[in-house]
């Protein structure tokens, strides 16, 4: 089989999200591959659409189930133990593809002798296959055959996983999956893959449409979830070091677990969460400096990291209750500005 498509599903149902999804895969204009989608315990009617689905479409759609919610990670890893293709694919159940997407992914991977093969993306907030706002989720020189240099680029700005085919061989061969039981755990698991494939190309088209709604995991920050982030950011730094990543990738390694155990998580902890506490800031900030007690010296940092997120960081690292109350003030006059229409 050419391609397996993993689908990691959880109370998909309401306003025909998954059957979208499931339509848009079904639609595909190749012949050789198949669906896996993975209900990991959902409490909406999502079990039974997913049965309907393979019951009509036997061979090509395969429906599995999990008992205990081990969220979207668990599910891939569901998928992947049962995946039978030579490429493996995966896609958000509330998001869609082109009709042409894999023809064009696996073209191009056999064109090429990729092992890895991209594409962009489109950011839409209905369900429709015309393209919203399009993002070109990888640069021109993450691409071509992978050497240490192309490695650190990849390692620092990976891209989506979910817009992406892998080679099935390359996974099975290093033994790479997912984090179990966490949010984000794309964030441990696609820089850490990167590493171990070794052609990458894209397709400069938007094939794969990004649902944006409410209840999207990036649009509802809890403190849950950046603790999410930061075991993500833990794992994938363990995992770099347990497979001996830090002599070659060490600075961006560094970089890396500073960026999403704790800069990304500080400023949206503190953006989107209702009533952020001090004493989580203080916890962030000591966790970063327990592994890394000089990132603020790493290149990547100064270079990376925008100027005024920097000036901030510096700030707590002089008074965390300065820097608390300094950005929540900014925060209240930010709000006053905007009602005012300033």
């Amino acid at each position: 089989m050419k391609l397996s498509i993993i689908v990691p599903v959880y109370n998909m149902a309401a306003e025909g999200k998954l059957e979208y999804c499931m339509d848009s895969l079904l639609k595909q204009t190749i012949e050789d591959y198949e669906i896996i989608a993975v209900d990991d315990a959902s409490k909406d009617r999502s079990p039974e659409i997913l049965r309907e689905y393979e019951r009509r479409f036997p061979g090509r759609v395969k429906a599995l189930f999990h008992e205990t919610n081990k969220r979207q990670g668990g599910a891939k890893n569901t998928g992947l133990a049962q995946a039978a293709g030579e490429w493996i694919g995966f896609v958000d159940s509330d998001d869609w593809v082109a009709p042409d997407c894999y023809e064009k992914l696996l073209k191009r991977g056999q064109e090429t002798g990729a092992d890895m093969v991209g594409c962009n993306y489109s950011l839409v907030e209905n369900h429709t296959m015309e393209p919203g706002r399009v993002i070109c989720n990888n640069t021109a020189d993450q691409t071509g055959v992978l050497d240490v240099e192309k490695h650190k680029k990849l390692l620092l700005r990976s891209g989506s996983m979910v817009i992406k085919i892998y080679r099935h061989s390359v996974i099975k061969e290093h033994g790479l999956c997912f984090p179990e039981g966490i949010f984000y755990e794309d964030n441990c698991a696609g820089p850490l893959w990167s590493l171990y494939f070794t052609h990458f190309e894209k397709v400069e088209e938007p094939l794969y449409y990004y649902y944006q709604h409410s209840v999207s995991t990036v649009h509802h920050i809890t403190e849950e979830k950046c603790r999410d982030r930061m075991k993500a950011a833990a794992l994938f730094y363990d995992e770099c070091k347990k497979r001996g990543m830090l002599d070659t990738y060490g600075l961006e390694i560094e970089y890396r677990f500073t960026e999403l155990y704790y800069a990304i998580t500080l400023f949206s902890y503190l953006s989107g969460v209702r009533k952020p506490r001090l004493s989580f800031v203080k916890e962030l900030r000591a966790g970063v400096l327990e592994r890394f007690p000089e990132f603020e010296k790493n290149p990547y940092y100064r270079s990376l990291t925008g100027k005024e997120e920097q000036e901030l960081i510096a700030l707590q690292g002089k008074s965390a209750a300065a820097f608390f109350a300094y950005y929540r003030l900014k925060q209240v006059i930010r709000r006053l500005r905007s009602k005012c229409g300033r």
